[in-house]
């Protein structure tokens, strides 16, 4: 299910690491527990900048050469699932995970899993840009993602120098991206982060397993049709001409259930429009039927189930 919302932490937040073990105790609040390490604890110099837009956070890292450690201990103790995406703005990083190896310049990106150990390592002063999600909020499953882990997209030229352009924007205006205005470029973003994934993949498609596919495939009919109060695990299953049962593994595969997800990115989308402006003036019936709802008491219940807040006290921002 969609994580709570958290209004207080929408305001910017810039921090300085006053020691190396402060710089830990940041790093930890900002992301997820890390194992840290410097060669010169009294020379290390730290700053954070930071900003959360709806479920995704996004953080400026500037740093002296350190390097950072997700363990297995520290992953047995996460509540929720993450992926990271990292856009180097200067200086050079080195991510580690599954046994791949991405050496970041600036203007590349890479995107790595917080449930699987990852090692980043900077050996000299760096600047990098952090986008943090949870892993449900792509469209695409999460294994699928999981095999781009750490595999460096170069930000000089195509679909990746877009995005990371568009990153690079973000990170620019931390200061005045709040409200609807942020919510909404907070969804812009992770659609282009779907896109270019999607076509890093197509490069080599031979890399997906057929599961895989059948998975990216199902996503893709559940969002087109996510208005369809019809939509069903038989409906869905009887358009890919799979039966019921196989559809459900699809998905067991990844974590989750097809009434999971369809919920899940309902509410998604109706918690998106109901903050975006240009829909200000739509009565909240009317969003909750347009993502499927039929029966506003139901959906105000389970938007307050899911986000702590009613749909309207959303709205206002409350």
């Amino acid at each position: 299910m969609p994580a709570a919302v958290q209004p207080a932490s929408q305001n910017l937040k810039s921090s300085v690491a006053l020691t190396f073990d402060h710089w830990k105790h940041l790093v930890a609040e900002s992301f997820v527990p890390l194992a840290a390490r410097t060669g010169d604890v009294d020379g290390f110099r730290g700053q954070l900048r930071s900003r959360v837009l709806d479920r995704m956070s996004v953080v400026e890292v500037t740093a002296t050469s350190h390097e950072v450690h997700r363990t297995p201990a520290l992953i047995a103790q996460a509540s929720e699932r993450y992926f990271k995406l990292n856009l180097q703005l200067e200086g050079t990083g080195l991510l580690i995970q599954d046994n791949r190896e991405a050496l970041l310049r600036p203007g590349d990106l890479a995107i790595y899993d917080t449930n699987r150990p990852y090692t980043l390592a900077f050996e000299e002063e760096a600047r990098m840009m952090v986008v943090m999600f949870p892993c449900d909020a792509l469209s695409l499953p999460t294994d699928y993602v999981g095999q781009l882990a750490a595999v460096r997209m170069a930000g000089s030229t195509g679909l990746s120098g877009i995005v990371g352009q568009f990153i690079r924007q973000l990170s620019e205006n931390l200061d005045v991206l709040s409200g609807p205005s942020g919510s909404r470029l907070a969804a812009n973003a992770l659609d282009l982060v779907s896109t270019l994934l999607h076509a890093e993949m197509d490069i080599a498609p031979d890399r997906m397993k057929p599961q895989a596919l059948l998975a990216v495939s199902v996503r893709e009919y559940i969002e087109a049709n996510l208005s369809d109060p019809q939509l069903s695990p038989a409906s869905i299953a009887a358009a890919h001409f799979i039966s019921t049962r196989h559809l459900h593994n699809v998905f067991h595969e990844s974590g989750t259930t097809v009434a999971t997800w369809i919920r899940s990115q309902r509410l998604d989308g109706a918690r998106r429009e109901l903050r975006d402006p240009l829909h200000a003036g739509k009565p909240v019936g009317a969003v909750a039927a347009r993502w499927g709802f039929l029966d506003a008491a139901h959906f105000s219940r389970t938007f307050r189930d899911a986000f702590g807040v009613s749909p309207s006290d959303w709205r206002r921002g409350a």
